[in-house]
């Protein structure tokens, strides 16, 4: 029965605003930053095996440090940390900077922080050696100095103190040593670069702003090794990475490099670089377009076909493109992304099927041919319909989304195609949820299927009926939210008649001068009864109205 909530009843409104059929990255962004091993660590910590390919300015060998392995390795602590400072000063003083001493020193307070659990940067800070470390990445004849003192500044960057190391002023010349003659240098410098970035947004801009992209993207066009690509690519990654969003100038010169990664062999590389891809694309339509003007799209779609750690950023791409432009979804449609919906809708993986309904709940917000084109892929209509019924909650609010837009935004064709899919069954068991939003958004598709049905002549009402969805729509009027409260009423109303208004309106009172009338009129009976009533006239008690004088 309908509640008489007049003031409740005002100025009825659509639940889910139109714009919102085809959705960015908002909540479901979240659920998938789990793993790093999968997406890229946003901050690494530093090497414990120093690289075998160091070479000193004098040729002599630069024998690899292997933390704890070296019987013959100084073993460092706080309690070192006033001799390694006093040294320091000795230099200073006297003006000569003698490399090996230096690099000792360096090597030093690397080590002191290079223990796994909360290494003491805060002791090392607090010493006064930050300066000291900064001013010998500018020993250009001291590539070993360079390195230890990047080191050490990773580790420190890899805590929560990376600002330190940004207001000390080490961004400029961490930037300058990305064009080091030493391969090592460079990798080591990359590494601390892309711990900074990936602390933070503001400190990511301050090393966009240091113009850092560009050395970075040289080495990794041309790198000496694999394992300077992989640590290149990972800082390029962070780079690209946070929200606000860098300025598509300051990121789109990477994705050459990011194509000819993806054609590569270097599958760490290649993880990294689409996860760099994607935080491009998860922009604007004009993010979008660059990515697509590389013609990724297929490569994209190829990735999607088997099981591996680049599909999940390689289905974040995918995703993202598809937020944008009518074309630029048509893009991926064209490179034949629905060919992989039955595997991704099948992964084992729960993160994977929610992303995969959620790429296709905004092909479903695009043009009628596209919600048709979802439709025609046998078996993955009816299987979203199922999910929303079934799935896992986060998988089922992206199947809602799927089964909505395909029944507020495609013909009526395409709406009595998901009906048969099982549609109102679906959104019927969606109506007592405890989530807001998704009522809404299951309330407007209930609400345009039922239209449609009216429209072809189709007794979908009864539909709603048997899976008891008349039942909680009848309930929803006492839902504390207004939107849904005046949405349920207006489906009632429009769609399932107001019984309780036809009820007998002849049982109702009646004011009659001064008395209430209950019953049928007097007349009536009279008229009614004189033919049909053979004992009227006999005796019989006659037929009358009640009539109780009025107070």
């Amino acid at each position: 029965m309908i509640n008489n909530r007049d003031d409740r009843r005002s100025q009825f409104k659509k639940g889910i605003d139109a714009d919102e059929s085809r959705r960015r990255r908002t909540e479901t962004t979240i659920s998938l930053r789990k793993s790093k091993k999968d997406e890229g660590i946003a901050k690494r910590r530093a090497r414990v095996v120093a690289p075998t390919t160091m070479v000193a300015n004098d040729a002599s060998s630069f024998a690899p440090v292997v933390h704890g392995e070296s019987k013959r390795e100084q073993v460092y602590t706080t309690q070192d940390i006033p001799s390694l400072m006093q040294q320091l000063y000795e230099i200073q003083q006297s003006g000569v900077m003698d490399g090996d001493k230096l690099k000792k020193i360096a090597q030093g307070f690397r080590k002191i922080m290079s223990v796994e659990n909360n290494p003491p940067v805060h002791e090392v800070l607090k010493s006064g050696a930050l300066p000291f470390l900064i001013q010998m990445l500018s020993l250009v004849d001291k590539p070993l100095v360079q390195f230890e003192a990047a080191w050490a500044i990773t580790n420190i960057a890899s805590t929560d103190q990376t600002a330190v190391i940004v207001d000390a002023g080490a961004i400029p010349p961490l930037v300058q040593l990305l064009t080091s003659a030493n391969a090592d240098v460079r990798e080591q410098a990359a590494w601390c670069l892309g711990n900074v970035a990936g602390d933070s947004t503001a400190l990511r801009d301050v090393v966009l702003a240091a113009n850092a992209m560009q050395p970075l993207i040289l080495n990794i066009i041309k790198p000496e090794n694999n394992s300077l690509l992989t640590n290149c690519v990972w800082a390029l990654s962070n780079f690209c990475r946070g929200k606000p969003q860098p300025a598509i100038g300051q990121v789109e010169s990477a994705i050459p490099a990011i194509v000819d990664i993806l054609r590569g062999d270097n599958e760490d590389a290649k993880i990294d670089a689409l996860w760099a891809l994607s935080y491009i694309s998860d922009g604007g339509e004009e993010h979008v377009d660059a990515v697509l003007q590389s013609n990724l799209a297929p490569l994209l779609v190829e990735i999607l076909g088997e099981e591996s750690k680049m599909l999940t950023p390689a289905l974040r791409t995918v995703g993202n493109i598809v937020t944008g432009n009518d074309k630029q979804t048509q893009a991926i449609l064209d490179a034949n992304f629905l060919e992989r919906m039955k595997f991704l809708l099948n992964n084992e993986r729960r993160a994977i099927k929610k992303e995969a309904c959620w790429v296709l709940s905004n092909i479903a917000a695009g043009t009628e041919t596209q919600i048709g084109s979802v439709l025609g892929r046998q078996g993955c209509m009816a299987q979203v319909v199922e999910m929303a019924e079934h799935a896992t909650w986060e998988v089922r609010k992206e199947a809602i989304w799927v089964v909505s837009n395909v029944a507020t935004g495609g013909t009526k064709y395409h709406v009595q195609s998901v009906v048969e899919c099982g549609a109102i069954d679906s959104l019927c068991s969606l109506l007592d949820i405890n989530d807001t939003k998704m009522l809404l958004v299951s309330l407007d598709a209930l609400e345009s299927i039922l239209r449609v049905g009216q429209e072809l002549g189709k007794d979908y009402t009864s539909f709603v009926d048997e899976c008891d969805g008349l039942e909680k729509l009848e309930q929803l009027q006492e839902h504390q939210s207004d939107d849904v409260y005046k949405k349920a009423v207006e489906i009632i109303e429009t769609f399932f008649g107001c019984e309780d208004e036809a009820e007998d309106e002849n049982l109702a009172p009646t004011l009659n001068g001064d008395t209430y009338a209950f019953g049928i009129p007097q007349k009536q009976i009279n008229e009614s009864f004189e033919e049909e009533c053979p004992a009227n006239g006999h005796g019989s008690q006659p037929f009358a109205t009640y009539n109780f004088a009025a107070v």
